[in-house]
């Protein structure tokens, strides 16, 4: 009789606990060790070698506050199971609370409190970090009030209105330089003269190692170092989070919202509650940026931006926060870098002249087709979403291994 071929799957021997702590610590340690010294190590031994590949200190800063918005998503989308299209409204509101709070904006008032602006220049100058705070919450309050009206949806109803918010935002923006008579986000020239980040004159006086005004140095190392901090801080926050009482109820909701609601669990309230983190998030990333490009325009907050951040805790891993960690930083550092260094070597080496980076869009599309064709559980999945696409499969397999033995057998 036929024999049943069962297909073959490559399966890596197990770890023990023990034996995972011994390899994941160390490495662990040098990765750390390794992005703390990278702008000291870039500047010093590998700008000459390896610049085409390796970011500088500024594109770094841009890929670990990608980053932070990558994580920021993965609370809603990753925890709670809800897709959302319109993080980009959280990114933009970030952005322009930086602007009203560190320019000239509102030039009628000169109000300074330990801005890194000079004395007396006029418009609302507050210190760079408490103005990343009030981003932050800003747009935390942003989310609760986006999430009322919309978490009483599901599945696809709840994209295409959380999509249509994402959308509201940036043209509420566009067209924000006349709101009865005044002039609150000026338009479509956006914001320009935003005030840099920095420990202002008075701690500079004092401890003359820290700057008065980030933009001032010769590099980004202090926005990269600033925006090290806040991927750790979201790391941290995602962990505790994660195994917390409302973490738990977070995966309830996910696996099973009505029986979520059945055991008691207040749906309104949870799924807000993680619209309010991610969108705290994704406003503190959004006024980092700005603070550093000291400008903001709403030409910046289109559709690819939510898109781009998903894709992240897709491909990354979703509701696995060192998933989406790699996912954000490996998706950031093609766009940012890496589709610019292909595209030299590959015209350098064939004496083409084609713009790889314009295609940036195609090959992305492409590569996330492919990938959940391969690994649709994402690079580094929690093992509750590994298990729950491989269900199937495994019980696939366990009935084909039955039938084989029941084929190939010798009869009692």
């Amino acid at each position: 009789m036929t024999r049943v071929a069962l297909p073959v799957r490559l399966r890596l021997p197990a770890l023990s606990a023990r034996t995972r702590r011994r390899v994941t610590i160390p490495v662990a340690a040098a990765v750390v060790v390794w992005l703390l010294l990278y702008p000291w190590l870039y500047t010093s031994y590998l700008s000459n070698t390896l610049t085409q590949w390796l970011p500088d200190t500024s594109t770094a800063f841009v890929i670990l506050a990608f980053t932070v918005m990558g994580l920021g998503l993965n609370f809603v989308v990753g925890y709670a199971g809800l897709l959302d299209l319109g993080y980009v409204a959280f990114f933009a509101s970030g952005s322009y609370v930086a602007g009203w709070l560190a320019s000239q904006q509102f030039a009628g008032v000169t109000i300074s409190l330990g801005g890194t602006a000079a004395k007396g220049t006029p418009g609302i100058h507050i210190t760079p970090w408490l103005v990343i705070l009030a981003a932050a919450l800003f747009s935390a309050v942003l989310g609760v009030l986006i999430g009322i009206p919309t978490l009483r949806l599901r599945g696809d109803y709840l994209a295409i209105v959380t999509l249509g918010f994402g959308e509201i935002i940036p043209q509420f923006v566009n067209n924000g330089d006349n709101i009865a008579g005044h002039n609150i986000t000026n338009g479509s020239f956006g914001m320009t003269g935003i005030d840099g980040l920095g420990f202002g004159n008075r701690l500079h006086s004092v401890f003359s190692f820290l700057p008065a005004n980030f933009l001032n140095e010769i590099d980004s190392r202090w926005y990269y170092w600033t925006a090290l901090a806040l991927v750790a801080i979201t790391i941290a926050t995602s962990i505790l989070l994660r195994d917390s009482r409302l973490g738990r109820a977070w995966v309830a909701i996910r696996e099973d919202e009505d029986a979520a609601g059945a055991m008691g669990i207040p749906l309104m309230r949870t799924k807000t509650m993680a619209y309010l983190i991610g969108a705290f998030f994704g406003g503190a990333a959004g006024a980092l940026i700005t603070l550093q490009a000291s400008a903001t325009s709403p030409d910046a907050f289109v559709l690819q931006i939510s898109i781009f951040v998903l894709s992240m805790v897709i491909l990354g891993g979703m509701g696995n926060v060192w998933g989406v960690l790699v996912g954000g930083l490996v998706l950031a550092y093609v766009n940012y870098k890496g589709l610019y260094a292909i595209g030299n070597t590959f015209n350098s080496t064939f004496g083409t002249n084609v713009q790889v980076p314009e295609y940036a869009n195609l090959i992305y599309g492409a590569a996330i087709v492919l990938f959940m064709l391969v690994r649709p559980e994402g690079l580094i999945p929690s093992a509750r979403r590994r298990s729950e696409l491989h269900e199937e499969e495994e019980e696939e397999r366990e009935a084909e291994a039955a039938a084989h033995g029941e084929i190939g057998g010798t009869p009692a």
